[in-house]
Protein backbone atom coordinates (compact mmCIF):
# COMPACT_ATOMS: atom_id res chain seq x y z
CA UNK A 1 0.00 0.00 0.00
CA UNK A 2 1.23 3.22 -0.99
CA UNK A 3 0.06 6.10 1.87
CA UNK A 4 1.82 8.64 -0.37
CA UNK A 5 0.43 8.02 -3.58
CA UNK A 6 -1.77 11.22 -3.84
CA UNK A 7 0.67 13.61 -2.26
CA UNK A 8 3.59 12.33 -4.95
CA UNK A 9 1.73 13.08 -7.69
CA UNK A 10 0.63 16.79 -6.39
CA UNK A 11 4.03 17.04 -6.09
CA UNK A 12 4.97 15.89 -9.27
CA UNK A 13 2.45 18.56 -11.12
CA UNK A 14 4.44 21.31 -9.19
CA UNK A 15 2.91 21.88 -5.59
CA UNK A 16 4.90 22.19 -2.52
CA UNK A 17 2.56 22.49 0.16
CA UNK A 18 0.18 20.03 0.42
CA UNK A 19 -2.61 19.28 3.06
CA UNK A 20 -5.25 16.43 3.60
CA UNK A 21 -8.68 17.25 4.87
CA UNK A 22 -11.24 15.36 6.87
CA UNK A 23 -13.76 15.54 9.11
CA UNK A 24 -15.47 14.13 11.77
CA UNK A 25 -18.67 14.13 13.64
CA UNK A 26 -21.31 14.04 10.18
CA UNK A 27 -24.26 11.57 11.53
CA UNK A 28 -24.20 12.56 15.25
CA UNK A 29 -27.73 13.69 16.83
CA UNK A 30 -25.93 16.02 19.04
CA UNK A 31 -22.33 18.40 18.93
CA UNK A 32 -20.59 20.21 16.18
CA UNK A 33 -18.84 18.99 12.89
CA UNK A 34 -15.06 19.10 13.26
CA UNK A 35 -12.39 19.02 10.50
CA UNK A 36 -8.84 18.92 10.04
CA UNK A 37 -6.18 19.81 7.50
CA UNK A 38 -2.59 18.49 7.87
CA UNK A 39 0.37 19.35 5.87
CA UNK A 40 3.26 16.68 6.34
CA UNK A 41 6.80 16.88 5.30
CA UNK A 42 7.08 15.17 1.98
CA UNK A 43 7.50 11.28 2.23
CA UNK A 44 6.45 11.76 5.58
CA UNK A 45 4.84 8.29 6.60
CA UNK A 46 4.00 8.39 10.55
CA UNK A 47 3.85 4.59 11.63
CA UNK A 48 0.40 3.28 13.19
CA UNK A 49 -1.59 5.91 11.37
CA UNK A 50 -4.57 4.46 9.54
CA UNK A 51 -8.23 5.68 8.97
CA UNK A 52 -9.19 6.95 12.33
CA UNK A 53 -12.29 4.38 12.18
CA UNK A 54 -10.06 1.49 12.44
CA UNK A 55 -7.66 2.33 15.77
CA UNK A 56 -8.69 2.05 18.70
CA UNK A 57 -9.08 5.79 21.01
CA UNK A 58 -5.85 5.04 22.82
CA UNK A 59 -4.35 4.91 19.47
CA UNK A 60 -5.85 7.77 18.37
CA UNK A 61 -5.00 9.51 21.29
CA UNK A 62 -1.33 8.56 21.17
CA UNK A 63 -1.18 9.22 17.20
CA UNK A 64 -2.30 12.99 17.83
CA UNK A 65 0.10 13.98 19.66
CA UNK A 66 2.68 12.63 17.45
CA UNK A 67 0.98 13.82 14.07
CA UNK A 68 1.41 17.59 15.70
CA UNK A 69 4.56 17.33 16.70
CA UNK A 70 5.41 15.64 13.07
CA UNK A 71 3.39 18.21 10.66
CA UNK A 72 4.79 21.04 9.27
CA UNK A 73 1.46 22.74 10.01
CA UNK A 74 -2.40 21.54 10.59
CA UNK A 75 -5.40 23.09 11.69
CA UNK A 76 -8.32 21.89 13.60
CA UNK A 77 -12.05 23.73 12.92
CA UNK A 78 -15.58 22.92 13.41
CA UNK A 79 -19.03 24.05 12.19
CA UNK A 80 -21.05 24.38 15.42
CA UNK A 81 -24.53 23.14 15.91
CA UNK A 82 -26.24 26.67 14.86
CA UNK A 83 -24.76 26.09 11.64
CA UNK A 84 -25.27 22.76 11.37
CA UNK A 85 -29.54 24.19 11.79
CA UNK A 86 -29.08 26.64 9.72
CA UNK A 87 -27.40 25.61 6.87
CA UNK A 88 -27.51 21.92 7.16
CA UNK A 89 -25.00 19.52 7.92
CA UNK A 90 -23.33 18.95 4.27
CA UNK A 91 -22.81 22.88 3.96
CA UNK A 92 -21.36 22.73 7.53
CA UNK A 93 -18.82 19.66 6.65
CA UNK A 94 -17.97 22.14 3.89
CA UNK A 95 -17.70 25.27 6.34
CA UNK A 96 -15.85 23.43 8.87
CA UNK A 97 -13.21 21.83 5.97
CA UNK A 98 -12.70 25.17 4.42
CA UNK A 99 -12.06 27.22 8.28
CA UNK A 100 -9.68 24.19 8.61
CA UNK A 101 -7.28 25.08 5.61
CA UNK A 102 -7.84 28.47 5.83
CA UNK A 103 -6.44 28.18 9.49
CA UNK A 104 -3.39 26.41 8.56
CA UNK A 105 0.05 28.47 9.64
CA UNK A 106 1.55 27.60 6.99
CA UNK A 107 -0.30 28.14 3.59
CA UNK A 108 -0.87 25.01 1.41
CA UNK A 109 -0.86 25.46 -2.18
CA UNK A 110 -3.06 22.29 -2.52
CA UNK A 111 -5.71 20.51 -1.03
CA UNK A 112 -6.65 16.98 -0.98
CA UNK A 113 -10.62 16.24 0.75
CA UNK A 114 -11.98 12.89 1.98
CA UNK A 115 -15.09 12.17 0.53
CA UNK A 116 -16.94 13.34 -2.76
CA UNK A 117 -17.36 16.90 -2.95
CA UNK A 118 -15.14 19.85 -2.54
CA UNK A 119 -15.16 23.06 0.22
CA UNK A 120 -15.45 26.28 -1.59
CA UNK A 121 -11.60 26.84 -1.88
CA UNK A 122 -9.32 29.71 -3.14
CA UNK A 123 -6.49 26.71 -3.54
CA UNK A 124 -6.55 23.86 -6.23
CA UNK A 125 -8.13 20.56 -4.48
CA UNK A 126 -9.87 17.50 -5.06
CA UNK A 127 -11.53 15.08 -3.60
CA UNK A 128 -10.68 11.32 -2.96
CA UNK A 129 -13.01 8.82 -2.31
CA UNK A 130 -12.31 6.81 0.97
CA UNK A 131 -9.74 9.34 1.21
CA UNK A 132 -8.38 8.32 5.15
CA UNK A 133 -7.92 5.02 4.04
CA UNK A 134 -5.17 5.83 0.64
CA UNK A 135 -3.38 8.97 1.54
CA UNK A 136 -1.18 10.02 4.47
CA UNK A 137 -2.54 13.27 5.29
CA UNK A 138 -5.67 12.44 5.18
CA UNK A 139 -5.74 9.74 7.57
CA UNK A 140 -3.68 12.36 9.27
CA UNK A 141 -6.49 14.49 9.51
CA UNK A 142 -8.89 12.24 10.36
CA UNK A 143 -7.01 11.55 13.61
CA UNK A 144 -6.94 14.86 14.91
CA UNK A 145 -10.67 15.58 13.58
CA UNK A 146 -11.76 12.26 15.45
CA UNK A 147 -9.94 13.34 18.44
CA UNK A 148 -10.63 17.04 18.67
CA UNK A 149 -14.47 15.94 18.52
CA UNK A 150 -14.52 13.38 21.32
CA UNK A 151 -12.62 15.45 23.65
CA UNK A 152 -15.48 18.41 23.13
CA UNK A 153 -17.66 15.45 23.72
CA UNK A 154 -16.29 14.28 27.25
CA UNK A 155 -16.52 18.21 28.34
CA UNK A 156 -20.26 18.34 26.97
CA UNK A 157 -20.13 15.02 29.28
CA UNK A 158 -19.23 16.62 32.59
CA UNK A 159 -21.95 19.15 31.68
CA UNK A 160 -25.03 17.10 30.92
CA UNK A 161 -23.83 13.37 32.64
CA UNK A 162 -27.46 12.16 31.56
CA UNK A 163 -27.02 12.10 28.22
CA UNK A 164 -23.88 9.74 28.24
CA UNK A 165 -21.90 11.76 25.74
CA UNK A 166 -18.13 10.34 26.88
CA UNK A 167 -19.75 7.04 25.75
CA UNK A 168 -21.33 7.32 22.45
CA UNK A 169 -19.64 10.60 21.50
CA UNK A 170 -23.39 12.41 20.14
CA UNK A 171 -24.05 9.08 17.95
CA UNK A 172 -27.49 7.94 17.92
CA UNK A 173 -27.30 4.86 20.21
CA UNK A 174 -30.01 3.42 22.18
CA UNK A 175 -28.58 4.98 25.20
CA UNK A 176 -28.88 8.07 23.83
CA UNK A 177 -32.04 7.92 22.56
CA UNK A 178 -33.43 6.98 25.51
CA UNK A 179 -32.01 9.64 27.32
CA UNK A 180 -33.16 12.02 24.76
CA UNK A 181 -36.83 10.27 25.32
CA UNK A 182 -36.89 10.62 29.14
CA UNK A 183 -34.92 14.09 29.55
CA UNK A 184 -36.04 16.03 25.96
CA UNK A 185 -32.93 17.98 24.08
CA UNK A 186 -30.13 19.80 25.52
CA UNK A 187 -28.34 23.46 23.72
CA UNK A 188 -26.03 20.58 21.91
CA UNK A 189 -28.10 18.50 20.32
CA UNK A 190 -28.75 19.04 16.43
CA UNK A 191 -32.65 19.95 16.48
CA UNK A 192 -33.06 18.91 12.51
CA UNK A 193 -31.80 15.22 13.26
CA UNK A 194 -33.86 14.41 16.01
CA UNK A 195 -37.59 14.41 14.13
CA UNK A 196 -38.06 10.30 14.07
CA UNK A 197 -36.59 10.49 17.92
CA UNK A 198 -38.84 13.30 19.43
Amino acid sequence: MNWLEFEEKAFEKGYSSICGVDEAGRGPLAGPVCAAAVILPRGKVIEGVNDSKKLTEKKREALFEVIKAEAISYCIAYASVHEIEEMNILNATMLAMKRAVEGLDIKADYAMIDGNRLPDLSIDSEFIIKGDAKSMSIACASILAKVSRDRLLYEYAKEYPQYHFDKHKGYGTKLHVEALKEFGPCPYHRMSFLGKIL
